[in-house]
């Protein structure tokens, strides 16, 4: 569907403007990335599900054979699932941003196509697989472990919210960095490689010693798994989470990523 432009004088050919530009240069970007990115892979979107569930396993599997039981409750598995997901979220929902540009740049050379519509498409289309790999496998975990888990989606919703948020800041940030600076995407994979261990997947806040605890405290995604937690062990009361911080660290990063990507854009593109 179109509507005319102005009025113009008689003889003249109205110009056609495209209704929900924005809207339309989205959905077709997901549209280009699920074709490209599972459409042409053996299985497609069922790898989205299985490589999460066989590191939770894994995890699971390792450490039940050195440890009798998880910090929270009986489940390995479900303990895990808590702790691995929403990292896995954030991680994914990162990584996908940041390289918004760089993946849509032959797109993004047409007039009608903007950086802001590359970077919506990748967190929109990221975020609703995430979700639903996320619901999928703690639906299927609950089924077959032996817990009397007591479902609480308030922080749940909550701790997902964050991690996505925490996600796109993250990657709008490093989003002009690396279309500047290629070499920071290898620096930044080695600076953050050791996150899976400082966020808690592994373990709760509380295990740690009281050093460790005043250092990884300002590790916005401790907070989120500790959130997370809250909403499947009922007697899981943590008192650090603070997720006005989490949101303030997201938000921050957000806008220097937009103003760093606003000001460079053109710059990145002719690269």
């Amino acid at each position: 569907m179109a509507v005319t432009g102005a009025q113009t004088p008689k003889g003249t050919r109205t110009i056609q403007r495209p209704r929900f530009p924005l809207f339309r240069n989205v959905l077709a970007l997901m549209l280009r990335e699920m074709s490209t990115r599972y459409g042409r892979t053996p299985g497609g979107y069922i790898w989205s599900v299985v490589e999460p569930f066989a590191a939770i396993l894994f995890l699971s599997i390792g450490f039940s054979l050195l440890l009798r039981n998880p910090s929270l409750g009986t489940s390995f598995l479900l303990f895990y699932a808590t702790g691995y997901l929403p990292f896995n979220l954030y991680q994914v929902l990162a990584t996908s941003v940041s390289n918004s540009i760089q993946y849509s740049k032959p797109l993004l050379k047409f007039p009608a196509v903007n950086w802001f519509d590359a970077v919506l498409a990748r967190f929109l289309l990221n975020s609703l697989t995430g979700i639903l790999v996320t619901a999928l496998l703690f639906t299927f975990v609950l089924n077959i472990v032996e817990s009397r888990a007591v479902l609480h989606l308030g922080p749940i919703v909550e701790a997902i919210g964050l991690s996505m948020l925490l996600g796109l800041g993250v990657g709008m940030l490093n989003c002009p960095l690396i279309g500047m600076f290629p070499v920071w995407e290898m620096i930044w994979n080695i600076i953050t490689r050791p996150l899976f261990l400082a966020s808690g997947v592994i373990y709760i806040y509380e295990d740690l010693p009281t050093l460790a605890q005043n250092i990884l405290w300002y590790n916005p995604l401790i907070h989120v798994l500790g959130l997370m937690r809250t909403g499947f062990y009922p007697t899981y009361s943590p008192t650090y989470i603070n997720p006005l911080y989490v949101l303030l660290v997201a938000l921050t990063l957000f806008f220097f990523g937009m103003l760093l990507t606003r000001r460079f854009n053109r710059e990145i593109l002719n690269r």
